[in-house]
């Protein structure tokens, strides 16, 4: 009896130590993520192959994983860049981005976990103040916004594609102006739009008259044909065709051809 403590003592410690060597030998990588392997006695960062993915691994003890996600994250940036005529202007962007799923394992050697902080941010800072110090604030409010949006995005996936970075999209959500330019630039376009409503009327107006002035000259042409083609014998023939309209009629009157005025006929009624 004395000796089952001796002798359960060591399977004890085996069964404990090898509880240990498991835990360190597993790892789960979670969705949306992916495992950088580092080989301690294997020449660290393994680049060669491809990361480890979602589900269970089994990994040397002595070895590290390190865990990114890898699916699309959004950062955001609020920054004030200068606008071609020197005027500070404040632009609210985000992007929308994620890791080089092929090359985690160089974007860890190379760059590292924090690689947003030390690559992504400064670089779309750089691309916000070389596209918005193309422009004017007048054109930063109004018509180019897009414009801008999609040449910070062109500028900063031409930076950032080569650190392992895949950029998705560059989004301006706002610009902000100084307050007396922003004022200014509102009248100027509250008094455009007044102007383009002032042309349209008049031209509304111009293209009226000139309507009333087509109408007016065809009538009057219409009457100049109307009347060089009335002629006595015609007028006569018109006279004779209503008379005889009005003959049909069952009030009682005598008609008398060729005995009125000019030798149109003559109605004779009992008034």
């Amino acid at each position: 009896m004395e000796k089952l403590p001796k002798i359960g003592l060591p399977i004890l410690i085996i069964i404990v130590l090898t509880i240990v060597f498991i835990s360190k030998s597993t790892i789960t990588i979670g969705s949306g993520e992916a495992g950088v392997l580092y080989k301690t006695f294997g020449g660290g960062v393994v680049t060669d192959e491809p990361p480890l993915g979602e589900g269970f691994h089994l990994v040397a003890p002595w070895n590290k994983v390190i865990v990114y996600e890898v699916r699309q994250q959004e950062v955001f940036e609020k920054m004030q860049v200068l606008s071609s005529n020197g005027l500070e202007i404040k632009l609210d962007a985000s992007a929308w981005f994620q890791p080089d799923y092929a090359k985690l394992g160089l974007l860890h050697q190379q760059k590292g976990e924090n690689y947003v902080a030390r690559i992504l941010l400064p670089t779309i800072r750089s691309a916000a103040r070389s596209v918005v110090g193309r422009y004017t604030p007048e054109q930063l409010y109004s018509s180019k916004r897009d414009v801008i949006q999609k040449e910070i995005y062109e500028e900063t996936k031409k930076i950032v594609e080569d650190q392992f970075i895949q950029l998705n999209e560059v989004l301006v959500r706002d610009v902000t102006l100084p307050p007396t330019i922003k004022e200014a630039i509102e009248r100027k376009l509250k008094q455009e739009q007044e102007s383009l409503e002032y042309e349209f009327k008049l031209t509304k107006a111009q293209k009226e008259a000139e309507r009333q002035k087509i109408d007016a000259e065809g009538k009057a042409i219409a009457n100049q044909i109307l009347s060089a083609s009335l002629t006595d014998k015609i007028l006569k023939e018109k006279g004779i065709e209503a008379t005889l309209e009005l003959a049909k009629s069952p009030n009682a009157k005598v008609v008398v051809v060729g005995s009125g005025k000019d030798g149109l006929p003559l109605i004779l009624g009992n008034q």
